[in-house]
């Protein structure tokens, strides 16, 4: 399956509020696997960058101003996420951004781009309720160096959050078995048969069957007559003769 984590960096929290995207990375997995395949861009807004926005991510309306218009990336930004499932951390807030500049450009929306969305924040409130789940925290439980975060960048997040989510996941791979098809076993696709091979019996030893003896006879002497066990041991011989 192929999949992209994904993390957009924005002016403000509000796409209906007329904020932008001013970042947006995203890494390829194919089969819980680093591709080495990434989308890295960074995006002039055409508008004023919220302070608050700027004191989380860093990114100044200066740094941008030779950066292309979303106008200009679209067609690479949709061709990298096109048939993939989507990892995002607190997804809501991503697709709305994407959805909002994709609507601009004529671009699909995420829910008919994409293959699907997953939530990691989702998923870290499922297994962690009434903790913190935001990424910092998520990378401090599952003991993932964050050392090189010092502030939010969408590139870094989603080295971050991949590491994160194949922590969560871990253990939830398949199940089945890979059959070695050069031993010998059916390659034509018919049904595989395999050999079950005798069981092995241990007889008891002779201490052994005293011991035995001995503790069935403590349990008759202390139910005044023949314990439950050894009446099973008469009627099996019983049966047989």
């Amino acid at each position: 399956m192929r999949q992209i984590i994904l993390d957009t960096e924005t002016t403000g929290l509000e796409p209906s509020q007329g904020h932008r995207i001013i970042e947006i990375a995203g890494l390829e997995m194919v089969n819980r696997k680093m591709t080495g395949r990434h989308l890295h861009v960074y995006i002039h807004p055409d508008r004023d960058i919220d302070p608050d926005a700027e004191r989380v991510h860093g990114i100044s309306l200066d740094f941008l101003a030779d950066k292309p218009r979303f106008a200009a990336v679209a067609s690479d930004v949709e061709a990298f996420l096109r048939d993939a499932e989507l990892i995002i951390h607190n997804a809501p807030f991503d697709v709305g951004f994407l959805n909002a500049e994709f609507q601009r450009v004529g671009v699909p929306p995420v829910a008919q781009l994409c293959a699907g969305v997953i939530d990691t924040l989702a998923m870290a409130r499922d297994q962690f309720p009434g903790k913190r789940n935001n990424l910092d925290a998520l990378c401090d439980r599952f003991d993932i160096d964050r050392s090189n975060r010092t502030l939010h960048g969408a590139l870094i997040d989603c080295e971050l959050l991949a590491e994160v989510y194949l922590s969560m996941t871990r253990g939830q791979e398949s199940l089945a078995m890979d059959i070695d098809l050069d031993d010998g076993t059916n390659q034509d696709g018919g049904a595989l048969h395999f050999e079950r091979k005798p069981l092995r019996v241990v007889l008891p030893s002779a201490e052994e069957l005293a011991a035995h003896e001995a503790s069935l006879d403590a349990l008759d002497k202390a139910v005044k007559g023949v314990c439950l066990w050894r009446r099973g041991t008469e009627s099996q011989a019983g049966s047989g003769a």
